[in-house]
């Protein structure tokens, strides 16, 4: 509970989306402090995580929900510094990191207590920054959705991606056994040495004739998607029978054709989602199962986020600008 009072200042520096288009339309701003409502905590920001869902929403193609802040920015890590809730787990002081409704890009942001997590022992404030939404979109897809299982095959797409390099250690922990695929021998290097058995380079090579020789015909039980489009067909060819395709994103286009017929033969499932119009509760869920199914992973050392590159809050542009290029290993974050 809180215990003394905390004086704040009446205004924050901020990024925001001055109009849909480029990295360029990302402007510095001043913007009041948020007030916080119902189980809400506000947390000072120290680091935040860039996700190509913020990309989106500055190209004006990722509907912002009515309760969301319009300014980009979904996980950061922090300090408490105010808390209405006088019966919340949290206190003043605490440093986590948190799944945020938007409103990352700033020095403070109004989060969820539920949606809040203590930082890994052994972790920094700049590691943690990357866990919130990278992790718990892997976790809720590829464990809930998907219900991996220890010894199941698995192939990740993007595999050195932030999604793609945190998929593969968590997968890798689980049991599992992974494939996975990326645009260059660099990248295929590194998704190997976080764990994947076997990472295609999907430009030199067929990934589904890959996998086909490497999985000796059978195929794996599940594949983690973040292209769908012309992928979904050549996917459905990778999985075995029961196998399930999970897509969380759709960088290849939104349609393509395929066969359903061999989805029922295979008795194949294909599912998907998409994160933040999710409920409060449904977020406090996949933060609790993370805790409860990871965490020792991470405190551990066992498993560490890719950082591929840091900027400053006031070079927002410039990391958009370095995600959209997709020459990264890992994640891009801002200092805060």
């Amino acid at each position: 509970m809180q215990t003394k009072e905390t004086v704040l200042p009446q205004t924050m520096k901020a990024i925001e989306i001055k109009e849909f288009g480029g990295p360029e339309n990302l402007k510095k701003s001043v913007r009041p402090i948020p007030e916080i409502k119902g189980n809400e905590i506000l947390i000072k920001v120290s680091y935040a995580g860039v996700n190509r869902p913020d990309l989106l929403q500055r190209q004006g193609n990722y509907k912002v929900p009515p309760t969301a802040s319009d300014l980009p920015g979904l996980e950061v890590s922090g300090t408490v510094v105010k808390i209405k809730n006088l019966n919340s787990k949290w206190k003043l002081g605490d440093k986590v990191c948190a799944l945020c409704h938007g409103g990352g890009y700033a020095e403070y942001v109004a989060v969820e207590e539920g949606h809040c997590m203590p930082i890994p022992n052994g972790y920094s404030m700049r590691e943690a920054a990357c866990i919130p939404e990278t992790f718990i979109t892997v976790w809720s897809n590829l464990f809930i959705r998907g219900n991996l299982k220890k010894n199941e095959t698995v192939l990740i797409h993007g595999g050195a991606s932030g999604i793609g390099t945190t998929a593969i250690q968590l997968a890798k922990h689980y049991g599992s056994i992974v494939f996975a695929t990326a645009g260059s021998d660099e990248k295929c290097l590194a998704a190997e040495n976080l764990g994947a058995t076997k990472c295609i380079n999907y430009k030199k090579l067929n990934f589904e004739d890959e996998i086909d020789i490497l999985t000796s015909g059978r195929g794996v039980d599940v594949i983690l998607d973040m292209v769908a489009g012309s992928y979904v067909p050549r996917n459905l060819k990778c999985l075995n029978l029961d196998g399930r395709l999970i897509i969380i994103a759709v960088q290849g286009g939104i349609k393509d054709e395929i066969n359903f017929a061999n989805i029922m033969i295979k008795r194949q499932t294909i599912s998907g989602s998409t994160l933040r119009p999710q409920s409060n509760d449904a977020k406090s869920q996949y933060v609790y199962g993370l805790i409860e199914g990871a965490w020792e992973w991470l405190t551990n050392g066992d498993i560490k986020p890719v950082i591929h590159k840091e900027f400053d809050l006031d070079q927002a542009s410039d990391a958009h600008a370095a995600l959209e290029a997709g020459d990264h290993i890992g994640k891009f974050i801002m200092k805060v």
